[in-house]
């Protein structure tokens, strides 16, 4: 079996895998990036780019080019109740950066790509290649199993990491379990037309036993329908009526065109997980991503999260795997103590949302939700919707690339 040798093998090419190879090419280490599809055009995954991600890509020199992108700039979120829209997060007068992107996520990964093809002979991206199984020797994880059209062979590396999703393979393969922390809710995902009428804003709707997200993409609406946990089959089981019935109730601006949702297959669900390993390593092995936590989708935190676990890492790896020196536990699971906490407080105040918000509003018997009057009127004030927005643009503990261009070790 042909056997491949490089300093970094990287599993899974979702935001955590795509930028932590591009950072390590960019710092001289040779990488060598695993992703299972042939192309990253699947839809309905997490497209918020958000204020932490757009200083990332400021700090490598990319953020000129992303920008070229077709994108939309959210500066400000609200809930909307009934006819009544509540401004909630407001990004405007936040530092450096006063909005988020909305990028389609196939977009962002393609972009990276491109970018770490052009710049870096040695950033090594191969389309579908699966990673399978781990390789082990004394104890330790010394390269992967590969899947490929050609065939099967193997990848030895100083350190293998798992950015391979909720799902990972890699995680089952080292005998790692997350702690599941429960979710009410499913997420529906779908299109609808926009037109020149329609709210400009990007919002949450809440009426009696629904709830939706509506993400305003220029000429249509990325929209996410909220359902009780594990009820998809009991919804798909129905006619699709009763799907744009609930729609038009949230948002009743779509009267008259609803009917562009002609079948369920139109329809993606996402199963909403929050779950995070007490471990995310062995001995020549780093778990980052959803591969070490998964995250509910409030906030769109998700793919931002990803990326600074995937800056945390090329921070503290770079400078030994360029020099050549062993990946010793110890420095992985540095990792691990940097991004544990600020995912951890992510998660906690997720986790507070869904049981006294989304919970609340899925309930087939609540009464419609309102805002209590005192944070109606605090909310009037930007400096207050501005602590919300930095919570979610920002996170705690943002991480900054400390690494430099450099040519590649030999």
């Amino acid at each position: 079996m042909p056997v491949i040798h490089t300093h970094c093998c990287i599993a899974g090419g979702g935001p955590a895998g795509m930028v932590l190879g591009y950072l390590l090419a960019r710092a001289g280490v040779p990488v060598v990036v695993l992703e299972k599809h042939a192309d990253f055009l699947r839809d309905f995954r997490g497209d918020t780019v958000h204020p932490s991600t757009l200083r990332v890509l400021d700090d490598i020199g990319l953020l000129a080019a992303f920008d070229q992108l077709p994108q939309q700039k959210v500066d400000h979120l609200g809930m909307r109740f009934g006819t009544r829209l509540q401004p909630a997060i407001d990004f405007r007068g936040l530092k450096p950066f006063a909005y988020m992107a909305l990028v389609p996520q196939w977009d962002f990964l393609d972009f990276i790509a491109s970018q770490g093809r052009r710049r870096y002979a040695h950033f090594d991206l191969r389309m579908r290649h699966a990673a399978t199984a781990l390789i082990e020797e004394g104890g330790r994880v010394c390269g992967v199993r590969v899947r490929a059209p050609e065939g099967e062979f193997d990848i030895r590396a100083e350190v293998v990491i798992a950015c391979d999703g909720r799902h990972s393979t890699l995680r089952s393969a080292a005998g790692l379990t997350a702690t599941d922390y429960g979710a009410p809710m499913d997420v529906m995902w779908f299109r609808l037309p926009r037109e020149a009428t329609d709210p400009d804003d990007t919002f949450a709707s809440f009426s009696e036993g629904h709830m939706m997200v509506l993400l305003n993409r220029g000429d249509y609406w990325q929209a996410a329908f909220v359902v009780p946990k594990g009820s998809d089959a009991d919804w798909r089981a129905g006619p699709l009526g009763v799907l744009r019935t609930a729609i038009e109730k949230l948002a009743p601006f779509f009267h008259g065109r609803l009917q562009v949702l002609t079948a369920w297959e139109e329809v993606k669900t996402l199963e909403v997980r929050v779950d995070r390993l007490a471990r995310w390593t062995r001995p020549g092995l780093l778990l980052i991503g959803d591969a070490a936590h998964a995250m509910s989708p409030i906030g769109g935190v998700g793919i931002n999260l990803a990326i600074q676990d995937a800056v945390a890492a090329s921070n503290l790896l770079a400078p030994t795997l360029r020099a050549g020196g062993p990946i010793d536990e110890a420095l992985l699971r540095r990792v691990q103590s940097r991004r544990e906490a600020p995912t951890r407080l992510i998660q906690a105040l997720q986790l507070q949302v869904q049981q006294r918000l989304i919970s609340r509003a899925l309930a087939h018997s609540a009464k419609p939700i309102e805002v209590p009057g005192l944070l109606r009127w605090l909310l009037q004030f930007r400096a207050v919707r501005n602590l919300p927005a930095r919570l979610v643009g920002y996170g705690f503990r943002a991480e900054r690339v400390q690494t430099q261009a450099m040519t590649p070790v030999p």
